[in-house]
């Protein structure tokens, strides 16, 4: 891909903390409706990387483009507020305020944040759970809700800033088997309305089936980055076939 058309592009990012380094020059583009799935074991990384681009963590070097944003450079709230738009994240917990009703989840940010107006952010709202098949759960509370149902509410709650982009973080390794299903289904209309996303996840049949390139991570870096087919049947790194060996 030219990386002048890439939505996201990373260049050469390292991330520690204190004497431990997680990123060792990570590099990645993304191009604009492009679904990139992270895989890898735990404590390579894959995490951090998300949490650099919307700017939740600051790196130490390297540099953090995502549209006209230079991540990199930005440093206060106030200034990561445009990003905050572009980029939308979702994560392993579902962070839904517990004394607010779906609906009131998924309004507070466009009201809150965006200055948007009240009945037509309620109106995006109403739409925005019948996308992920919860209208009937609007005036539920989240302690009302399963993992799955709060999971999605917090789908919709990220697309309710109307981003270009979203990263999910491991959404579905807090769920129950049987509720991974609906949240995985939700996620994959997204990526075929041309949603740009990265995901995080432990699924390998969806990373397979959703995705259109797939970036194995180990020690903080990308050992191998592919498209599914080539890299679930033609791995070339020693590590990445051995890794797939335990989890397949």
């Amino acid at each position: 891909m030219n990386r002048s058309n890439a939505l996201i592009e990373i260049d050469d990012i390292r991330k520690s903390f204190g004497i431990f380094e997680v990123l060792k020059g990570i590099s990645l583009t993304v191009g604009k409706g492009e679904a990139v799935c992270i895989i890898g074991p735990s404590g390579s990384g894959k995490s951090t990387i998300l949490r650099c681009i919307n700017g939740l963590m600051p790196i130490d070097s390297g540099s953090i483009r995502v549209g006209d944003h230079r991540v990199h450079e930005l440093t206060s709230e106030k200034a990561m507020r445009p990003l905050r738009h572009q980029v939308a994240m979702v994560f392993q917990q579902y962070n839904l305020f517990p004394h607010r009703t779906a609906l009131e989840n998924i309004m507070m940010a466009p009201i809150q944040v965006l200055g948007h107006d009240k009945r037509e952010v309620e109106e995006r709202a109403r739409k925005l759970l019948k996308k992920v098949r919860l209208s009937e759960k609007a005036d539920s509370y989240p302690g009302q809700l399963s993992g799955g149902q709060q999971q999605r509410v917090a789908i919709a709650r990220a697309l309710a800033m109307q981003p270009d982009i979203i990263l999910f973080d491991e959404v579905t390794a807090a769920l129950d088997p049987e509720t991974v299903k609906e949240v995985l289904f939700t996620i994959r209309e997204l990526v075929e309305e041309g949603l740009t996303c990265m995901l995080v996840t432990h699924e390998m049949k969806f990373a397979r089936e959703v995705s259109h390139r797939v970036c194995f991570t180990d020690h903080g870096r990308i050992v191998e980055s592919a498209p599914p087919a080539e890299f679930f049947d033609n791995p070339q790194d020693a590590r990445l076939r051995e890794f797939l060996g335990q989890v397949l």
